[in-house]
């Protein structure tokens, strides 16, 4: 459901999701997409005022947005090209070998190195993910084996996929699923994002006790919810 609310002499359009949970929360994404998530049956009038009273808030956060540049160009497969991984950006190499079946891809003296049989780009990228979903995976996994101290409950399986809008994810099934494109981030980054998703194994919505866990583990968690924020854009194929 789509409402409107007036603030000042701007209008700020947002999406309404309902699900089963006792707190509303307002989220606001790049580029200018506002979703206000609410409890089952709230009335309408009671988020409309929510909104409006949030307006400046949100005000702020789409200003904040703008400050940064969203707009990510396409990246090019080409000698020089710049990769993220673990934080730091990378250059590609290129290396031409006709009698491989399939590109092989190493992470060798500061630079990406692809070995491919042609410069196919759609052949060296989906061998790159492939490289940064296995490296994601074996990383993730073992940060929440490091993690696992601080929570009773386990996961039953952690996975990583295709998650455009998410980072991450806990089923009813205390599944753990990740973004690959995380293996982009920082090492704290990741770490954050990793005790974000166990937290919820405990507490399955954002209320403050899910947040308080957070901070028991990583008191920095803030700054390193920022980074993301301020970067995540640019952890892309």
């Amino acid at each position: 459901m789509k409402l409107t609310v007036k603030y000042g002499t701007r209008d700020i359009p947002f999406e309404v999701i309902y699900r089963k949970r006792k707190n509303m929360e307002i989220r606001v994404e790049p580029p200018d997409k506002i979703a206000v998530i609410a409890p089952k049956d709230t009335p309408e009038q009671v988020i409309l005022d929510k909104v409006k009273n949030k307006g400046s808030w949100i005000v702020q956060k789409l200003f904040e947005i703008k400050d940064i540049e969203y707009r990510t160009r396409n990246k090019e497969f080409v000698n020089g090209e710049s990769f993220m991984y673990l934080g730091r950006n990378y250059s590609l190499q290129l290396y031409i070998d006709e009698s491989l079946k399939k590109p092989e891809v190493k992470l060798y003296q500061g630079k990406f190195k692809v070995t491919t049989p042609s410069k196919d780009e759609v052949i060296i990228r989906e061998a790159m993910e492939k490289w940064y979903r296995d490296k994601a995976l074996k990383k993730i996994k073992e940060r929440v084996k490091y993690y696992q101290y601080y929570f009773k409950v386990q996961p039953t399986k952690v996975r990583v996929k295709e998650q455009k809008r998410r980072w991450g994810s806990c089923t009813s099934k205390n599944e753990l699923l990740f973004n690959w494109r995380l293996i982009m981030a920082s090492s704290p980054v990741l770490d954050y994002l990793v005790v974000h998703e166990m937290s919820h194994l405990v507490h399955r919505n954002h209320s403050q006790d899910f947040w308080d866990m957070v901070a028991s583990i990583l008191p920095d968690y803030k700054n390193r919810r920022e980074w993301l924020k301020k970067h995540g854009v640019k952890m892309e194929l």
